[in-house]
């Protein structure tokens, strides 16, 4: 296992760059979550019975002691994980700006871009062309892939790495999520957290990020510019 203080290998070393999706390769601003996050709300309410308030109480709930809303819903309700990612997933992403300019900095990047999310395939190509850089990424990794085990499950990070032939030692993960960081550190992968409003800690206390930034596009920018250096 490596340590926050093991000397990481060059940016332009590495061969796999691995990015989660939501609030990480577009700004948390956009705030598409609270779009899912009412449906979420309202598939709960419709499928289970329950009035909005109490379907509240049990999406956080289930998210609290399951990792996500679906775990707690697949294993509780029986319900059919396909039916609900269509329906949250079926939001307005255009309060997501088209980047061009994160297209041109991933573009730059050595090696494989990938991204590994809690979400759907479908939900993360939805993003992906509001964005302008499905067409950069050389796969996906989702929840279904993960056998609907949420982040920071180790398990499927081991398959991921096994599915997608990555060495860990010469991959960057980037998260705005800092205890999904925890496992890619385990395996040996730089880390990279993205720095939100949900982050509460400290960066010197979490031994597992290596890297900390505000905005993807602007750490991207200093990496080709040579700024952000380990």
């Amino acid at each position: 296992m490596t340590n926050k203080f093991t000397p990481q290998p060059p940016f332009h070393e590495t061969d796999y760059w691995v990015f989660d999706l939501d609030n990480t390769l577009y700004p948390a601003a956009c705030d598409l979550f609270s779009q899912i996050d009412v449906k979420m709300g309202a598939f709960i309410s419709q499928h289970l019975g329950i009035d909005r308030i109490d379907a509240r109480k049990l999406q956080k709930r289930y998210y609290h002691e399951h990792g996500t809303t679906l775990a707690g819903l697949m294993a509780n309700d029986g319900i059919h994980p396909d039916v609900f990612l269509d329906f949250v997933h079926d939001i307005d992403v255009t309060p997501i700006p088209p980047s061009p300019d994160l297209r041109d900095a991933l573009r730059q990047l050595p090696g494989q871009r990938l991204v590994y999310t809690n979400g759907s395939v479908k939900h993360a190509e939805n993003v992906m062309d509001r964005l302008g850089i499905t067409d950069l990424f050389d796969g996906i990794y989702d929840i279904i892939a993960a056998g609907y085990r949420p982040k920071p499950d180790p398990e499927p990070y081991r398959d991921f790495v096994q599915k997608f032939d990555v060495q860990p030692q010469r991959a960057v993960m980037v998260e705005d999520i800092a205890r999904n960081l925890e496992p890619a550190h385990a395996m040996g992968m730089s880390t990279v957290l993205i720095r939100t409003a949900r982050y509460d800690g400290s960066p010197e206390e979490d031994d597992h990020i290596h890297h900390v930034a505000d905005d993807l596009l602007d750490w991207l920018q200093g990496i080709l510019d040579g700024d952000n250096a380990p």
